[in-house]
């Protein structure tokens, strides 16, 4: 079987180092694999199933070496290098922000849209909060329609990177000991607390988190007209995000056909057994490939025509890695391989 020359793109973070598990883990073709950070980090030896593999300074790579680049670094160094990728036919999964609203770069979900990669060779992955949430309220909207959708989310640290979970994890240390916890990645101290602001705060009064949740989805749907609100608020747990779903449908929804439809969907596990305290939480999300779903009841504001649900799902890896790889296996088998 022909196999790929892969490369990692910010080999050294939090996201570059769930790549290099999920690849193996999924048994992606891999010829070569070539791991790039930071200056800093040039020399550095990581250990792969491939043996021991040296950094390479991420702002010189050749991409001509490579079939298939894996970006996971900011979105302003994705911009500035993505077109030199492409240029050399490699084809780029951008897991940052730089590319996902341009109209002519594809924003995918295999699950959902798989359709949409085409011929690109420049790939946008969601936002974490995004493609957590996609999952279900994509069977929502296809099986019943959506005129509403309400989301809160509880959002870990480490979806601000390894700054945020050394913060969390130091700080409260020092509130523990007695000392008063301070803060410098997070606009407040994060130990005992939940801050709601993720990003930055738009003209129209929310962040800019919560309208990449509207705008991702709309444009993975491919619908601009699904009305969507959301407040996003960080909290103190390591790993895994949580949300709120509140959705009022175009036709009639009960809880139970909607727990028959998620329990037969490709990257849901139901977790909703509430006489005996089953339901989603980052406890048992975390480290998953599926997104947890459970608490699913009949709304009592939109009656028949409405539902409420709970989820939970690890931000590395469905709201990341998982993803990036996941679209990477379609672009191999556009290219007619095996996996």
């Amino acid at each position: 079987m022909t196999q790929l020359k892969v490369g990692i793109l910010g080999a050294t973070g939090m996201v570059g180092k769930e790549l290099i598990k999920v690849l193996f883990d999924r048994e992606f073709p891999i010829e070569s694999l070539k791991l790039y950070a930071s200056k800093r980090s040039v020399g550095k030896k990581i250990e792969t199933p491939l043996g021991k593999i040296a950094v390479e300074n991420v702002d010189t790579a050749d991409y001509s070496q490579l079939d298939i680049a894996f970006f996971a670094i900011s979105g302003e160094w994705s911009k500035e290098n993505a077109q030199k990728a492409t240029k050399a036919d490699c084809i780029v999964i951008d897991n940052s922000s730089a590319f996902r609203y341009d109209e002519d770069v594809p924003l995918v979900i295999p699950e959902i849209n798989p359709q949409a990669i085409g011929d690109s060779k420049l790939i946008a992955n969601p936002n974490c909060t995004t493609a957590i949430a996609a999952i279900p309220l994509y069977q929502i909207y296809k099986n019943y329609g959506l005129k509403r959708v309400i989301i809160s989310t509880y959002q870990s640290v480490s979806g601000a990177g390894n700054r945020g979970m050394d913060e969390l994890e130091e700080e409260t240390r020092r509130e523990l000991s007695g000392e008063k916890a301070s803060n410098k990645l997070f606009p407040y101290p994060i130990p005992f607390n939940v801050i709601p602001q993720i990003d930055t705060f738009q003209e129209n009064g929310y962040t800019r988190e919560e309208m990449k949740i509207l705008w991702e989805i709309r444009k993975i749907f491919g619908d601009e007209n699904i009305p969507i609100s959301c407040t996003c608020v960080r909290i103190p747990t390591m790993r895994a995000h949580s949300e709120s779903i509140v959705v009022e449908t175009d036709k009639p929804i009960y809880p139970e056909k909607v727990r028959k439809i998620f329990g037969n969907t490709p990257g849901i596990v139901v977790r909703d057994d509430t006489k005996n305290n089953v339901y989603p939480m980052p406890l048992t999300a975390s480290e998953k490939y599926d997104v947890e779903v459970g608490r699913i009841r009949q709304s009592l504001i939109f009656k028949d025509h409405g539902l409420e649900f709970f989820l939970s799902g690890d931000q590395l890896l469905k709201g990341a890695a998982l993803n990036a790889v996941q679209i990477g296996e379609l672009v191999v088998k556009k290219k007619g391989l095996k996996i």
